[in-house]
């Protein structure tokens, strides 16, 4: 075929075959509808947690939903991988998303994809590629009507809104993942909707289980076992944090965002509780999972408007009769940022 044309900047063939060609037609179509347009998501839930077939959305179609989203940034990470030297591709998918000898005790590299994609793609350069990749459609047949009467800041502009929806939904912000993916019960009863944004999060261990989890399946069986002890032996109406933190590298849907919780008692409506899987009363959980409590969680939900800027952080045992979230974590809390 005919050689494209330069570019400046030239577009990237790794990114462009993942990630920045789809967003670019995609952003590129809804910009003459409402600005709300939903481009990116929803996410979804499988069938069954242990022995999962069906994948269902959460919510209608978009051009772009979480799967697509999250397959596009893994090829992005191993690409990269690849570019790097040949492997074996069973051996890479193995390494990827297992772990690496097959135990529980290792977090999986996955889990690391926001992180590793935006150091290969940040905001700044997904735009460009985007703009870039656009640039390169107006050759091709036939999507040349699509850009017919595009001019260059328009492309711009799509190009700057896709990298930053995109940045916004899937990098910046760590991943949590939702009730129906870790398998829990009905919330028994009716719900208190919480007035957003908060002042407050409360820091708690969970004790029980006492070992921190590291994969999907045991964080996921985790959550079960809280839930079912909060419920059945404590007589709540559910798991009573609002988020729980696995070191698997993700974040865990309680009680959520939007509705009170059963974790800080007097407090609940105030603030959030946040625990983290394991027993910190003589040691800490990993640098990677207090990195994503402090510098991605918190920063994040202050950005999104769940908590207040000036928000305060606590230890559980502050505000009741409690050696929660344990004295090493305790001690560690008392330098981040809002501790009070």
């Amino acid at each position: 075929g005919r050689p494209l044309p330069p570019l400046a900047p030239p577009a990237d063939p790794l990114l462009a075959v993942t990630i920045a060609e789809v967003l670019g037609t995609s952003f590129l179509l809804a910009r003459g509808g409402d600005n709300n347009d939903t481009v990116l998501g929803p996410g979804g839930c499988w069938d069954d947690v242990e022995n999962p077939k069906n994948y269902t959305l959460r919510g209608p179609l978009s051009p772009v939903p979480d799967p697509v989203a999250i397959g596009a940034m893994d090829g992005v990470v191993l690409g990269a991988r690849l570019a790097r030297g040949p492997l074996p591709v069973a051996e890479l998918l193995r390494s990827y998303y297992g772990t690496r000898n097959g135990s529980e005790g290792e977090r999986p590299p996955s889990s690391y994809r926001r992180r590793d994609f935006g150091a290969l793609a940040g905001q700044g350069r997904l735009e460009k590629e985007v703009a870039a990749i656009l640039g390169v459609l107006r050759t091709l047949s036939p999507t040349p009507e699509l850009l017919r009467d595009v001019g260059t800041q328009e492309v711009a502009a799509v190009a700057r809104r896709a990298a930053r929806e995109f940045s916004e939904r899937y990098v910046d912000c760590p991943a949590i993942v939702p009730r129906c993916l870790w398998g829990a019960h009905p919330y028994r009863g009716t719900p208190a909707l919480l007035q957003l944004p908060l002042g407050s999060v409360f820091l708690h261990h969970t004790l029980e289980p006492a070992q921190p989890c590291h994969t999907f399946s045991a964080c996921a069986r985790a959550m079960r076992d809280m839930q079912r002890f909060h419920q059945d032996t404590r007589g709540w109406d559910d798991i009573g944090y609002s988020l729980v933190v696995g070191s698997d590298g993700y974040l865990y849907e309680g009680r959520g965002w939007h509705w009170v919780g059963a974790h800080t008692k007097g407090y609940n409506t105030q603030g959030f509780g946040i625990g983290i899987v394991g027993d910190f009363t003589t040691t800490l959980p990993d640098p990677d999972t207090l990195a994503l409590v402090r510098d991605e969680l918190l920063p994040c939900a202050v950005r999104s408007g769940h908590i207040q800027p000036d928000f305060t952080l606590r230890g559980h045992r502050q505000l009741g009769h409690t050696d929660c979230p344990g004295n090493a974590l305790f001690q560690e809390i008392q330098s981040w940022p809002g501790f009070q």
